[in-house]
């Protein structure tokens, strides 16, 4: 923890302290995937140096490739029941098509994860307007939120990066100056480890971050995930309203086609007649995980590909996930298109833990609130194998 205090006040300071990657071209299993490279991601943009870090286990069976631009997640290699490596995370391979891409594709999302309604909330009796960025909410932290921003970041071995932003007082129109690390290892157990740490400087403020990849464990990242089969550690979730915001509710999810607790495909219950289901074009709820702590780090839910035999479990601190089936996907040049694969229709999901929508308008749902010197820390897990 004092290192991370040390390298928050640098960054308090404005001190840059990028380095570079110094990344190594690992050796790998057999694999089908396109393969992104450092070159094409090395640029500088609002000023600050754009970088592609890779990662990886000593096995060589846990590979991923970030960039600091949005601290996203272009690259994840795990290989099939065959010992084949493939990608199974939708991205691009170059920074250009990055930008102009899908922005919350592999990123890290704060300063507020998911929606807020009206786009206004108000704390410690002061209303905040927040930039409209999807149809009246304000989503991922705004028109300019951590998505679309350049992190510092220092490679600290061939494991691990570590990246930090601070979100500015009056950021978006948020109250606060709040500092964010994210530590991002791949371990031997072939796990994706992300921690994260944020400081309230100096005003109370509200924040929730969550980790954005769109998988699709196949590894043919244009491809349907109808056919994979889903887990959810969840007996509630938020049903939603026609904005896509949280009505307050937190409904039982038996005898609904939300009910993911015995392993399920997407596929077997989209098409439903469900009014959740119309109002979102497919999966696209928070889920109240079942915590036996609230801050304990528990299952929250995994995915399989029957054909390739990857496996995923998702394991968290956060109280809730968010479950996403590529509603937004469409295949369109040049925002659906990278890595050699064209992103259609629910060719990607989703699985994000991070603390409820709309929070801040919701007083019963668990506190978004950081007060001035406090943290908010999180940490999630994605754990590869096969079966």
């Amino acid at each position: 923890m004092k290192k991370w205090i040390s390298f928050s006040v640098v960054l308090l300071l404005g001190t840059s302290f990028l380095i570079a990657s110094g990344a190594k071209e690992f050796p790998v299993l057999k694999h089908d995937y396109v393969e992104i490279k450092r070159e094409n991601y090395v640029k500088t943009i609002d000023g600050k140096e754009v970088d592609l870090y890779t990662i990886q286990n000593r096995k060589g069976t846990l590979i991923a490739k970030i960039t600091n631009y949005g601290a996203k997640i272009e690259q994840l290699l795990v290989p099939d029941r065959n010992g084949f490596m493939g990608d199974v995370v939708q991205g691009y391979e170059s920074i250009d098509k990055a930008v102009i891409g899908q922005p919350s594709m592999g990123a890290f999302i704060g300063r507020y994860a998911n929606r807020i309604g009206k786009a206004r909330f108000t704390l410690d009796g002061k209303e905040y307007q927040l930039a409209k960025n999807n149809g009246e909410n304000c989503l991922h932290g705004g028109q300019k939120g951590s998505r679309f921003c350049v992190f510092d970041a220092k490679q600290l071995d061939d494991s691990s990066v570590e990246m930090f932003y601070t979100f500015q007082d009056g950021e978006e129109n948020f109250p606060g100056k709040l500092a964010l690390r994210v530590l991002y290892t791949v371990t031997d157990q072939d796990e994706l480890v992300v921690d994260y740490q944020s400081y309230a400087v100096d005003k109370n403020t509200v924040a929730s971050f969550t980790t954005h990849s769109f998988f699709n464990l196949s590894g043919n990242l244009g491809s349907s995930i109808l056919d994979h089969v889903i887990q959810v550690n969840a007996d509630y979730f938020l049903p939603i309203d026609s904005n896509l915001i949280p009505t307050g509710e937190a409904r039982n999810v038996t005898n609904t086609v939300m009910d993911f607790r015995v392993p399920t495909t997407f596929g077997a219950r989209i098409q439903t007649d469900y009014d959740q289901l119309k109002l979102a074009n497919g999966y696209d709820h928070h889920y109240v995980l079942n915590k036996k702590n609230p801050n304990g780090f528990e299952f929250a839910a995994s995915a399989w590909d029957p054909k390739t035999g990857r496996y995923m479990e998702v394991w968290t601190t956060e109280p809730g996930m968010q479950l996403h089936t590529g509603n937004n996907l469409a295949g369109q040049e040049p925002r659906d298109v990278g890595k050699g694969a064209k992103f259609v229709f629910r060719s990607g999901f989703n699985m994000e833990p991070s603390r409820f929508p709309d929070s801040p308008n919701k007083p019963h749902f668990p506190t978004t609130v950081v007060k001035a010197g406090e943290w908010y820390t999180g940490k999630t897990v994605y754990r590869f194998s096969v079966k």
